[in-house]
Protein backbone atom coordinates (compact mmCIF):
# COMPACT_ATOMS: atom_id res chain seq x y z
CA UNK A 1 0.00 0.00 0.00
CA UNK A 2 1.37 3.10 -0.79
CA UNK A 3 2.10 5.68 1.91
CA UNK A 4 1.72 8.87 -0.57
CA UNK A 5 -2.11 8.21 -0.20
CA UNK A 6 -2.01 8.50 3.34
CA UNK A 7 -0.73 11.29 4.61
CA UNK A 8 -1.41 11.71 8.25
CA UNK A 9 -0.34 13.69 11.43
CA UNK A 10 -1.08 12.79 14.86
CA UNK A 11 -1.74 15.57 17.66
CA UNK A 12 -1.26 14.07 21.04
CA UNK A 13 -2.30 16.03 24.38
CA UNK A 14 -0.37 14.41 27.28
CA UNK A 15 0.27 15.26 30.79
CA UNK A 16 2.64 13.18 33.24
CA UNK A 17 1.84 9.79 31.29
CA UNK A 18 5.41 8.49 32.14
CA UNK A 19 3.33 5.32 32.72
CA UNK A 20 1.54 4.86 29.85
CA UNK A 21 3.84 6.54 26.98
CA UNK A 22 6.24 4.20 26.62
CA UNK A 23 3.35 1.89 25.04
CA UNK A 24 1.73 4.51 22.73
CA UNK A 25 5.00 5.46 21.94
CA UNK A 26 6.14 1.54 20.63
CA UNK A 27 2.69 1.14 18.62
CA UNK A 28 3.41 4.79 16.91
CA UNK A 29 6.79 3.34 15.77
CA UNK A 30 5.69 -0.13 15.12
CA UNK A 31 3.27 1.55 12.83
CA UNK A 32 3.27 -0.36 8.95
CA UNK A 33 2.26 3.47 7.37
CA UNK A 34 4.66 6.23 9.69
CA UNK A 35 2.97 9.51 10.34
CA UNK A 36 4.21 12.29 8.28
CA UNK A 37 4.30 14.23 11.47
CA UNK A 38 3.35 13.20 15.34
CA UNK A 39 3.13 16.27 17.35
CA UNK A 40 3.11 15.32 21.03
CA UNK A 41 2.19 18.16 23.44
CA UNK A 42 3.81 17.90 27.13
CA UNK A 43 1.19 19.63 28.83
CA UNK A 44 3.10 20.32 32.37
CA UNK A 45 4.47 17.02 32.87
CA UNK A 46 6.38 16.70 35.89
CA UNK A 47 6.62 12.88 36.22
CA UNK A 48 9.53 11.95 33.88
CA UNK A 49 6.80 12.25 30.63
CA UNK A 50 9.06 15.04 29.26
CA UNK A 51 12.39 12.93 29.09
CA UNK A 52 11.25 9.88 27.70
CA UNK A 53 9.38 11.62 24.75
CA UNK A 54 12.38 14.23 24.10
CA UNK A 55 14.64 10.84 24.15
CA UNK A 56 11.64 9.28 21.13
CA UNK A 57 11.87 12.42 19.33
CA UNK A 58 15.70 11.85 19.11
CA UNK A 59 15.33 8.43 17.53
CA UNK A 60 11.95 9.51 15.30
CA UNK A 61 12.34 12.44 12.71
CA UNK A 62 8.71 12.17 12.02
CA UNK A 63 8.03 12.95 15.96
CA UNK A 64 7.56 16.75 17.13
CA UNK A 65 7.73 17.16 20.96
CA UNK A 66 5.86 20.58 21.97
CA UNK A 67 6.57 21.90 25.30
CA UNK A 68 3.79 23.70 26.64
CA UNK A 69 3.84 25.84 29.61
CA UNK A 70 2.35 24.30 32.89
CA UNK A 71 -1.39 25.62 33.76
CA UNK A 72 -1.05 23.95 37.44
CA UNK A 73 -3.21 21.38 36.85
CA UNK A 74 -4.46 18.31 34.90
CA UNK A 75 -7.70 19.63 32.57
CA UNK A 76 -9.95 17.81 30.62
CA UNK A 77 -12.32 18.46 28.04
CA UNK A 78 -11.42 22.19 27.11
CA UNK A 79 -7.70 21.67 28.36
CA UNK A 80 -7.22 18.99 25.92
CA UNK A 81 -8.58 20.83 23.05
CA UNK A 82 -6.31 23.63 24.10
CA UNK A 83 -3.37 21.58 24.24
CA UNK A 84 -4.26 19.92 21.13
CA UNK A 85 -4.59 23.23 18.92
CA UNK A 86 -1.08 24.53 21.02
CA UNK A 87 0.11 21.45 18.46
CA UNK A 88 -1.86 22.23 15.81
CA UNK A 89 -0.24 25.66 15.57
CA UNK A 90 2.92 24.21 15.79
CA UNK A 91 3.32 21.65 12.96
CA UNK A 92 6.17 21.70 10.97
CA UNK A 93 3.85 20.32 7.87
CA UNK A 94 0.80 21.32 5.93
CA UNK A 95 0.79 18.83 3.53
CA UNK A 96 -1.39 15.90 4.85
CA UNK A 97 -4.93 14.04 4.13
CA UNK A 98 -5.92 13.34 7.75
CA UNK A 99 -5.43 14.60 11.06
CA UNK A 100 -6.12 12.42 14.00
CA UNK A 101 -6.34 13.16 17.86
CA UNK A 102 -4.73 10.46 19.49
CA UNK A 103 -4.12 9.73 24.02
CA UNK A 104 -1.54 8.92 25.51
CA UNK A 105 -2.53 5.89 27.52
CA UNK A 106 -3.49 3.17 24.74
CA UNK A 107 -1.61 0.88 23.28
CA UNK A 108 -2.70 -0.23 19.24
CA UNK A 109 -1.41 -2.63 16.53
CA UNK A 110 1.01 -1.90 14.24
CA UNK A 111 -1.59 -1.87 10.89
CA UNK A 112 -4.32 0.13 13.17
CA UNK A 113 -3.51 2.93 10.85
CA UNK A 114 -3.44 1.28 7.73
CA UNK A 115 -6.73 -0.80 8.30
CA UNK A 116 -8.16 2.28 9.42
CA UNK A 117 -7.09 4.31 6.73
CA UNK A 118 -7.79 1.68 3.84
CA UNK A 119 -11.81 2.59 5.03
CA UNK A 120 -11.82 6.32 4.07
CA UNK A 121 -10.15 4.75 0.86
CA UNK A 122 -13.63 2.69 0.27
CA UNK A 123 -15.97 5.45 1.63
CA UNK A 124 -16.06 8.03 0.07
CA UNK A 125 -18.58 9.98 2.42
CA UNK A 126 -16.36 8.66 5.53
CA UNK A 127 -15.00 11.69 7.31
CA UNK A 128 -14.35 10.38 10.76
CA UNK A 129 -13.08 7.24 12.17
CA UNK A 130 -12.22 5.18 14.96
CA UNK A 131 -11.79 1.55 16.05
CA UNK A 132 -13.34 -0.06 19.27
CA UNK A 133 -11.91 0.83 22.40
CA UNK A 134 -11.36 -1.62 24.89
CA UNK A 135 -10.47 -2.04 28.85
CA UNK A 136 -8.05 -4.52 30.65
CA UNK A 137 -10.40 -6.03 33.22
CA UNK A 138 -8.51 -8.82 35.31
CA UNK A 139 -7.22 -11.34 32.49
CA UNK A 140 -10.32 -10.27 30.09
CA UNK A 141 -10.90 -7.05 27.58
CA UNK A 142 -13.85 -5.44 28.08
CA UNK A 143 -15.05 -3.19 25.62
CA UNK A 144 -16.12 0.55 26.33
CA UNK A 145 -19.49 0.17 24.50
CA UNK A 146 -19.62 3.20 21.82
CA UNK A 147 -22.06 3.49 19.25
CA UNK A 148 -21.27 2.41 15.85
CA UNK A 149 -21.63 5.66 14.69
CA UNK A 150 -19.60 7.40 17.63
CA UNK A 151 -15.99 7.74 16.80
CA UNK A 152 -13.80 7.55 20.38
CA UNK A 153 -12.06 10.07 21.26
CA UNK A 154 -9.21 8.20 22.05
CA UNK A 155 -7.53 7.71 18.85
CA UNK A 156 -10.08 8.87 15.82
CA UNK A 157 -8.90 10.01 12.39
CA UNK A 158 -10.95 12.93 10.55
CA UNK A 159 -10.13 13.38 6.82
CA UNK A 160 -8.85 17.06 6.32
CA UNK A 161 -12.02 18.34 4.61
CA UNK A 162 -13.97 16.92 7.17
CA UNK A 163 -12.08 18.54 10.06
CA UNK A 164 -12.01 21.91 8.25
CA UNK A 165 -15.73 21.77 7.30
CA UNK A 166 -16.69 21.46 10.80
CA UNK A 167 -14.55 23.92 11.96
CA UNK A 168 -11.98 21.57 13.99
CA UNK A 169 -13.34 21.29 17.75
CA UNK A 170 -14.79 23.36 20.48
CA UNK A 171 -13.17 24.01 23.47
CA UNK A 172 -15.27 22.39 25.80
CA UNK A 173 -16.68 19.18 27.60
CA UNK A 174 -17.75 16.85 24.47
CA UNK A 175 -15.95 18.28 22.02
CA UNK A 176 -15.71 14.90 20.48
CA UNK A 177 -19.05 13.82 20.77
CA UNK A 178 -20.12 18.26 18.78
CA UNK A 179 -17.36 17.41 16.52
CA UNK A 180 -18.51 14.08 15.02
CA UNK A 181 -22.76 15.55 14.81
CA UNK A 182 -21.47 18.50 13.10
CA UNK A 183 -19.71 15.87 10.52
CA UNK A 184 -22.77 14.54 9.66
CA UNK A 185 -25.00 17.65 9.95
CA UNK A 186 -21.98 18.57 7.13
CA UNK A 187 -23.14 15.45 5.09
CA UNK A 188 -20.51 13.16 6.28
CA UNK A 189 -20.07 9.71 7.77
CA UNK A 190 -18.98 8.74 11.32
CA UNK A 191 -17.96 5.29 12.38
CA UNK A 192 -16.24 3.59 15.56
CA UNK A 193 -15.04 0.26 13.31
CA UNK A 194 -15.61 -3.19 14.74
CA UNK A 195 -12.39 -5.05 13.46
CA UNK A 196 -9.93 -6.86 15.35
CA UNK A 197 -7.18 -4.76 14.12
CA UNK A 198 -8.55 -2.00 14.85
CA UNK A 199 -8.78 -2.82 18.71
CA UNK A 200 -7.49 0.16 20.76
CA UNK A 201 -6.60 -0.74 24.40
CA UNK A 202 -7.17 1.86 27.12
CA UNK A 203 -4.95 1.96 29.57
CA UNK A 204 -7.38 3.84 32.00
CA UNK A 205 -10.99 3.61 32.65
CA UNK A 206 -12.73 6.14 30.34
CA UNK A 207 -13.05 9.59 32.24
CA UNK A 208 -11.14 8.06 35.02
CA UNK A 209 -7.67 10.39 35.16
CA UNK A 210 -8.52 13.70 36.97
CA UNK A 211 -10.11 13.34 40.02
CA UNK A 212 -11.34 9.75 39.52
CA UNK A 213 -14.09 8.20 37.56
CA UNK A 214 -17.61 9.87 39.33
CA UNK A 215 -16.38 13.14 39.34
CA UNK A 216 -15.57 12.28 35.22
CA UNK A 217 -19.04 10.93 35.07
CA UNK A 218 -20.67 14.09 36.49
CA UNK A 219 -18.24 15.93 33.93
CA UNK A 220 -19.49 13.79 31.32
CA UNK A 221 -23.24 15.08 32.27
CA UNK A 222 -22.26 18.50 32.24
CA UNK A 223 -21.24 17.98 28.85
CA UNK A 224 -23.97 16.82 27.55
CA UNK A 225 -26.02 19.50 28.51
CA UNK A 226 -23.39 21.37 27.26
CA UNK A 227 -23.57 19.78 23.68
CA UNK A 228 -27.68 20.01 24.10
CA UNK A 229 -28.46 16.45 24.46
CA UNK A 230 -32.06 15.99 24.94
CA UNK A 231 -33.73 15.16 27.99
CA UNK A 232 -35.28 11.58 27.69
CA UNK A 233 -31.81 10.45 25.66
CA UNK A 234 -29.72 10.93 28.93
CA UNK A 235 -32.23 9.75 31.14
CA UNK A 236 -31.74 6.53 28.55
CA UNK A 237 -28.25 7.12 28.81
CA UNK A 238 -27.53 7.37 32.24
CA UNK A 239 -29.85 4.24 33.00
CA UNK A 240 -27.85 2.43 30.03
CA UNK A 241 -24.46 3.53 31.94
CA UNK A 242 -25.63 2.21 35.43
CA UNK A 243 -25.07 -1.32 34.01
CA UNK A 244 -21.06 -0.52 33.66
CA UNK A 245 -18.42 0.21 36.12
CA UNK A 246 -18.88 1.81 38.30
CA UNK A 247 -22.33 0.01 38.93
CA UNK A 248 -25.27 2.56 39.49
CA UNK A 249 -23.07 5.45 40.77
CA UNK A 250 -21.64 6.28 36.88
CA UNK A 251 -24.66 6.54 35.55
CA UNK A 252 -26.28 8.32 38.19
CA UNK A 253 -23.47 11.09 38.01
CA UNK A 254 -24.12 11.52 34.42
CA UNK A 255 -27.81 12.43 35.23
CA UNK A 256 -26.90 14.50 38.17
CA UNK A 257 -24.07 16.31 36.40
CA UNK A 258 -26.67 16.70 33.29
CA UNK A 259 -29.69 18.41 35.79
CA UNK A 260 -26.79 20.78 38.06
CA UNK A 261 -26.03 22.35 34.38
CA UNK A 262 -29.03 23.22 34.15
CA UNK A 263 -29.86 24.51 37.22
CA UNK A 264 -27.17 26.48 37.16
CA UNK A 265 -27.48 27.92 33.96
CA UNK A 266 -24.78 26.54 32.02
CA UNK A 267 -24.30 28.06 28.43
CA UNK A 268 -25.57 25.74 25.61
CA UNK A 269 -23.44 25.02 22.50
CA UNK A 270 -25.58 27.44 20.17
CA UNK A 271 -24.11 26.36 16.36
CA UNK A 272 -27.00 26.84 14.00
CA UNK A 273 -29.58 24.09 13.85
CA UNK A 274 -27.20 22.17 15.53
CA UNK A 275 -29.64 21.18 18.98
CA UNK A 276 -32.54 20.35 16.50
CA UNK A 277 -30.01 17.62 14.27
CA UNK A 278 -28.70 15.79 17.09
CA UNK A 279 -32.23 15.54 18.86
CA UNK A 280 -33.71 14.00 15.93
CA UNK A 281 -30.64 11.58 15.54
CA UNK A 282 -31.10 10.84 19.55
CA UNK A 283 -34.69 10.39 19.33
CA UNK A 284 -34.44 8.09 16.44
CA UNK A 285 -31.99 5.83 18.31
CA UNK A 286 -35.16 5.50 20.83
CA UNK A 287 -37.23 5.10 17.72
CA UNK A 288 -39.37 8.01 18.65
CA UNK A 289 -38.36 10.16 15.24
CA UNK A 290 -36.50 9.69 12.44
CA UNK A 291 -32.59 11.69 11.51
CA UNK A 292 -32.50 14.86 9.67
CA UNK A 293 -29.42 14.12 7.64
CA UNK A 294 -29.15 10.96 5.09
CA UNK A 295 -26.28 9.64 3.22
CA UNK A 296 -25.89 7.06 0.90
CA UNK A 297 -25.63 3.30 2.36
CA UNK A 298 -21.99 2.15 2.57
CA UNK A 299 -21.05 -0.03 -0.56
CA UNK A 300 -20.71 -4.24 -0.30
CA UNK A 301 -21.45 -3.85 3.66
CA UNK A 302 -18.13 -2.06 4.29
CA UNK A 303 -18.89 -1.91 7.58
CA UNK A 304 -21.02 -4.92 8.84
CA UNK A 305 -18.84 -7.35 7.15
CA UNK A 306 -16.09 -7.41 10.26
CA UNK A 307 -18.36 -6.46 12.68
Amino acid sequence: MESVDYKYVVISPVRDEAEFIPRVIRSMEAQTIPPIEWVVVDDGSTDGTTEILLEAARRNPWMNVVIKPDRGERSVGPGVVEAFYYGYERMHTSEYNYIAKMDGDIEFRSNYVETLLSYFDRDQWLGSASGKVFLPTGEKLVEERTHDEMTVGAFNFYRREAFEDIGGFVREVMWDGIAIHRARMARWRTRSINHPTLNIIHKRLMGSSHKGVLHGRLRWGRGQYFMGTHPIYIVVVALYRMLERPFVFGGLNILIGYMLAGIKGMERYNHPNFRQSLHAWQLERLKLDSRIEQLPEPENDLYSAVA
